[in-house]
């Protein structure tokens, strides 16, 4: 019976941490600085090279955008 319950909670947990699918992506430019990485996680937030910038994803576009940052 532990083995079942072992085996289902295996289970469980790694279909839970799929959850990584909800993340997108762009490479960003401008003449200042280097290629970095930009993406939306699954709160919504913006992501920098893999850090959480705690600001909303199109906020933080937005104002890349304005100051000549190009993102594809």
């Amino acid at each position: 019976m532990k083995r079942v319950i072992i085996i289902t909670a295996f289970i469980v947990a790694s279909f839970s941490s799929c959850k990584d699918d909800d993340v997108s992506c762009v490479s960003c430019s401008n003449e200042l600085t280097q290629t970095f990485t930009l993406c939306r996680e699954a709160n919504g937030d913006a992501s920098v090279n893999g850090e959480d910038t705690d600001t909303d994803y199109d906020v933080y576009l937005s104002d890349l955008t304005e100051q000549g940052t190009s993102c594809n």
